[in-house]
């Protein structure tokens, strides 16, 4: 007769009395931290469909009633009065052209830098991660004559400025990433008769996915959000973002309307919301992909 022999089962390992207990301050104390993150956002647009009134009052953390509640009013005065919708416009263009360049230059030069091991390219990455150690306090006087000399100050031009800024953080993120990719792919198809752009383009973009991903997030979350670098190179008189929009959002007199503010303000927020929860699965992957490995 045939033997039959038994494997050995596997313990599970079993959670003590003290790790159920850590696990469940840790809980408590993070939903109370997600609360009092999210609690101002909540205001704010509780805030939005009340009365100037109601905002100005001791009323302002109370929630709409009958009295109060004005549905989307300020929404659409917001819109209207306030030309809102070309602040909107302003931004969406230096955001989307400052990421895309960021990311097509960024990626490059980050490939360049991890295939080519010279001088230049260690000079390069050394130049890079000093961009990310200079405030910008101290560079932005000279930076705004230098953009006024240049022609930089205007929303289809100033992408260059971010990309200098934001070039810091991508080429540290991306470089990371493709020090752990293997060199065997690439040369497979330069043997297959790929030249460096379709090397690119086809091989190396479609594994960068993740790390692009995240990175565009991060930027697009401080391009988008920017309020200082705008201020300083754009003619505030012509061109408004939406963070100088909403600084001067203000009524007849000088008054600051803040109902109507509250109202843009969740206008504002809400892209980028979206495109959080829709990419957030590659933040934490792009991340830690671009600050670990190699």
């Amino acid at each position: 007769m045939e033997k039959t022999i038994k494997k050995p089962v596997e313990e599970k390992p079993t959670v003590g009395k003290a790790d159920r207990r850590i696990n469940a301050i840790l809980s408590v104390v993070l939903g109370v931290l997600c609360v009092a993150w999210i609690y101002p956002i909540v205001m704010i647009f509780f805030n939005s469909l009340k009365t100037e009134r109601a905002i100005t009052t001791s009323r302002a953390f109370e929630l709409p009633t009958a009295e109060t509640f004005v549905g989307l009013k300020n929404y659409i005065y917001g819109i209207q009065e306030m030309d809102f919708l070309s602040s909107f416009w302003y931004s969406l263009v230096i955001t989307v052209s400052s990421v895309v360049l960021i990311l097509l230059c960024c990626s490059m030069c980050a490939w360049f830098i991890t295939r080519v091991n010279g001088k230049l390219s260690k000079l390069m990455y050394g130049l890079c991660m000093f961009s990310m150690v200079v405030p910008f306090q101290m560079v932005m006087f000279t930076l705004a004559k230098t953009a006024d000399s240049l022609k930089l100050n205007n929303p289809y031009n100033i992408c260059i400025i971010y990309l200098g800024f934001g070039a810091g953080l991508a080429v540290f993120m991306f470089t990371g990433f493709m020090k752990s990719m293997p060199v065997e792919i690439e040369e497979a198809a330069m043997i297959d008769g790929c030249n460096p752009l379709q090397i690119f383009f086809r091989v190396v973009c479609p594994i960068l996915k993740p790390t692009m991903i995240s990175t565009a997030i991060l930027e697009t979350m401080w391009v988008w959000n920017d309020y200082l670098l705008p201020t300083l190179v754009l003619d505030i008189k012509t061109y408004r973002t939406i963070p100088m929009a909403i600084q001067y959002f203000r009524g007849s007199y000088g008054k600051v309307e803040m109902a109507p503010m509250m109202a843009c303000i969740m206008i504002t927020i809400l892209p980028v919301i979206i495109l959080y929860l829709i990419c957030q699965k590659y933040i934490i992957d792009g991340v830690v992909a671009g600050a670990v490995k190699g």
